[in-house]
């Protein structure tokens, strides 16, 4: 075992201590850089023990005199797709860089994929920066290329986004805060196998939304502290989901961000303008609700033509770029 590897402990999350707020607090301090909204505790140490609904996860730190300098944490998808490892995290701490320990996390990273029996790992940085150069110099190639684009909520022009509202003859929209009861689970997995269209990595297969993993999806909400507002559409005639969209605050309202997630329309339903009317719709109702959040960001594939087209319409603007990366192992 390499010397920077002798350093290296797992968190165990029967008891995880201090060791992943440890973790939190490199990753915020070696992420200063990075000028969007700061993940909350409660979000990161979800992500950084479970992997998310559908898998699994591990993760390991690097600590010197009792204090975590560095780490990464490994999302393990049991759904589908278990020859892949995600890579979350790997960060060492500003003061700590350039001798050697985020090279002994990363292989060590490896091994333990390896160990696991997965053959693909990815990962995520921003476009340029020391972790792009750090995934680019240990021979990962660019998976997918995703921008981000925010959206002021106090300078936006909310005359045009009701202008711009369309009328969808045969539809009608349904809406609600909090996690989706049980009697909307089936539709939503039904809607988030919509988000299989979406752009990725060649070797990814399709995400498998059973309703146990919408379920426990949701149930994590309140354990990460985010609030959703979802509203979906539904064909008339007979109650068919056809699309859906949703956008998450923090549950202490501790900042003014509101984050955009999935947004989708099925495939026998586009061609309807569902997805404009269902994002104006939303953002206006969150806009009604929660009068504080100041700014709204997306993250879309930049391949994703049709649906940067509709957050330009509405005045999203450009704020950065983010790289997935590859390694085959």
């Amino acid at each position: 075992m390499r010397d920077g590897q002798r350093m290296i402990q797992p968190i165990d999350f029967d008891r995880p201590g201090d060791l992943v707020t440890g973790l939190y607090d490199a990753f915020v301090a070696g992420n200063g850089d990075d000028h969007g909204p700061v993940p909350s505790l409660p979000w990161f140490s979800y992500v950084v023990t479970t992997g998310g609904a559908g898998g699994r996860s591990e993760a390991w730190v690097a600590a010197e005199g009792g204090r975590v300098v560095g780490g990464y944490a490994l999302a393990l998808p049991e759904d589908d797709n278990t020859h892949v490892g995600r890579l979350f995290t790997l960060v060492v701490r500003p003061e700590r860089r350039g001798r050697g320990l985020g090279s002994a996390l990363f292989e060590h990273a490896l091994e333990r994929l390896r160990a696991h029996g997965r053959t693909l790992v990815l990962t995520a940085t921003p476009d340029t920066g020391s972790g792009a150069r750090f995934a680019a110099a240990r021979g990962m190639t660019l998976s997918l290329t995703e921008a981000r684009r925010t959206l002021d909520l106090r300078t936006a022009d909310w005359a045009a986004l009701e202008r711009m509202r369309p009328e969808v003859a045969g539809y009608h929209l349904e809406r609600w805060v909090g996690p989706a009861g049980p009697e909307l689970l089936q539709d939503l997995a039904t809607l988030m196998g919509g988000m299989n269209d979406a752009p990725r990595d060649a070797d990814i297969e399709a995400a498998n939304f059973s309703v146990d993993r919408v379920r426990s999806r949701e149930q994590a909400l309140p354990v990460i502290g985010r609030i959703p507002y979802t509203m979906i559409a539904r064909r008339t005639s007979d109650g068919a989901p056809a699309g859906y969209t949703r956008i998450l605050v923090d549950e202490d309202r501790s900042d003014s961000w509101g984050y955009q997630g999935d947004t989708t329309v099925l495939r026998e339903h586009r061609g309807h303008r569902l997805g404009l009317l269902l994002k104006i719709g939303n953002l206006l109702w969150l806009r009604e609700r929660e009068p504080h959040i100041e700014r709204v960001i997306t993250w879309n594939a930049v391949s994703n033509a049709h649906m940067l087209a509709i957050n330009e319409a509405m005045g999203f603007e450009f704020f950065d770029e983010q790289r997935e990366w590859r390694l085959e192992i």
